[in-house]
């Protein structure tokens, strides 16, 4: 029962933190979006996907690498050892950054010009390349810190980033805005970079108070060069393919729309309109179940080691129910309120078909990240990457052959296609681990019949508000409390009979 207790305070603490991260960083990117436009939201979605695979390279897995080994060092008190484990890494990490560096600026004319159809010059490339080697060494910091038992550092660095980001955005966009998209781009780049910056600096910072404490009994002579290579490589590699196939994937869809028959124009509007405005609308609550997902990943490893199969399969039911009960609420809700909700937020109805369209998602996505989490405890990490790389290539084959003939239809196919096969195979994989019971009256239909009448019950009602925005938010807001009371009622009412036939 303590374990349990600690389970939920750890997830309720780090819910809390992840979502006034996530709630300002999300008023950010609708201020931004609502500024700069869909279409320029959909090119430069494009150029942060050219960033993440750089930034991919660049770290290669060097700060896994570098937590494993250093938290084996200090556990044995071998501090040296440690500290030159952490210098080593840095040394590769500094190489491949300037690397990628490197890279990025030698083809940035031909990227620019194949990728982005001269949307954008070379610029904002220019500019993403001189912080790879800043990011990649943070990446070490930061696995240093998580090694010694000190990740509330990275936080901070992480927060301190974010508050410079956006810090950043805001004066660059004020004071230097026109209406080019590569100008856009540009700035909103220059502003990562600037954050990233200021990250490095503080984990430095960190990283010298940190060590100036250590003290060193006896100099190192061993050499971990190839203990560094043999944990970052593996990770490296499958992280190279999901990342680019990833980033081709997301290149590929506006081309794919063109050739259906849209203009380049129009179809990055939309790519910017689904991905860039919609969908982070449909990801956000996502949050509370990312936040105690992470901490199912170390207590399922412990069960598992433990050979406690029977609380397993408890747990693991116990997780689904709840689980099941909030993603069907959250994706009904968007399915009913997908008007309000979009003019709630962008003080417009743009994206009020695309969230509908793409509300019973919602389920899909926010359990496949559980199921995911929960492989990963059971050490079937590699069965998820696999999934991964065979989801991102059936994609891939969906948007190449099929949106070009079906249009936008295609598109909205291939994302529904790709979540549910990642969900159907994580599901398979998981049952075959864990032997555990889903009931569909309780877990699926019991949920979707609350939803439905929370839904006719709010509409009897007529509310008078005059500011709309306190409107939505009242309904929205009383459509999960009658569906949560719905609930518990079916579910009391169910218990009663069963003690009373029994």
């Amino acid at each position: 029962m303590r374990r349990s207790k600690k389970f939920i305070i750890n997830g309720i603490i780090l819910t809390i933190t992840t979502l006034l991260i996530k709630s300002v960083g999300f008023i950010f990117n609708i201020y931004i979006a609502k500024k700069v436009g869909s279409e320029t939201i959909g090119v430069f979605g494009l150029v942060m996907s050219v960033y993440l695979f750089a930034i991919t390279f660049a770290t290669s897995g060097l700060g896994l690498a570098c937590t494993y080994i250093v938290s084996e060092r200090f556990a044995k008190k071998d501090y040296s050892c440690g500290i030159k484990t952490v210098k080593t890494c840095i040394i590769y990490a500094s190489f491949l950054g300037f690397l990628g560096m490197f890279f990025l600026i030698l083809f940035a004319n031909p990227i620019s010009q194949f990728f982005f159809k001269g949307q954008i010059s070379p610029s904002p490339i220019f500019s993403m390349a001189f912080g790879l080697p800043l990011i990649a060494i943070s990446s070490v910091i930061s696995g240093f810190f998580t090694a010694i038992g000190k990740a509330f550092k990275n936080s901070i660095s992480q927060v301190i980033e974010f508050i410079v980001k956006m810090i950043s955005t805001i004066i660059l966009l004020k004071f230097y805005f026109s209406n080019d998209i590569n100008n856009i781009c540009n700035l909103l780049i220059l502003a990562d970079v600037i954050s990233e910056i200021a990250s490095f600096v503080l984990n430095i910072i960190f990283y010298y108070i940190e060590r100036r404490k250590i003290i060193f009994s006896n100099s190192c002579r061993s050499n971990f060069k190839k203990e560094i290579i043999k944990i970052s490589s593996p990770v490296a590699i499958t992280s190279y393919i999901r990342s680019g196939l990833s980033s081709f994937k997301q290149f590929l869809i506006p081309i794919s729309l063109e050739k259906s028959g849209l203009s380049y124009s129009l179809a990055l509007s939309n790519y910017g309109t689904i991905n860039g405005m919609a969908m982070p609308i449909l990801l956000f609550f996502s949050l509370f179940i990312n936040s105690f997902s992470s901490l199912l990943v170390p207590e399922f490893s412990r069960l598992l080691a433990g050979h406690n199969n029977n609380r397993i399969k408890t747990v693991c039911e116990k997780i689904f129910q709840n689980a099941y009960i909030f993603s069907i609420g959250i994706g009904t809700c968007l399915w009913f309120y997908s008007s309000e909700i979009s003019y709630m937020i962008y003080q417009n109805l743009n994206c009020d078909f695309w969230i509908k369209i793409l509300s019973p998602l919602v389920f899909f996505m926010y359990i496949d990240t559980i199921i995911d989490s929960l492989l990963k405890g059971v050490n079937e990490s590699f069965k998820v990457m696999c999934c991964n790389i065979l989801d991102l290539i059936s994609t891939i084959a969906i948007l190449y052959f099929l949106v070009p003939i079906l249009g936008i239809k295609g598109y909205i196919f291939s994302i529904y296609f790709s979540e549910i096969l990642n969900f159907t195979i994580s599901s398979f994989q998981l049952r075959k681990k864990i032997n555990f019971h889903i009931s569909l009256k309780r877990y699926i239909f019991l949920p979707i019949f609350a939803s439905i009448v929370s839904f006719f019950i709010t509409s009897v009602f007529n509310f008078s508000f005059e500011n709309f925005i306190w409107y939505a938010v009242f309904k929205i807001l009383l459509f999960f409390v009658v569906y949560l009371l719905v609930i518990f009622i079916i579910q009391k009412i169910k218990d009663i009979i069963v003690k009373i036939t029994f």
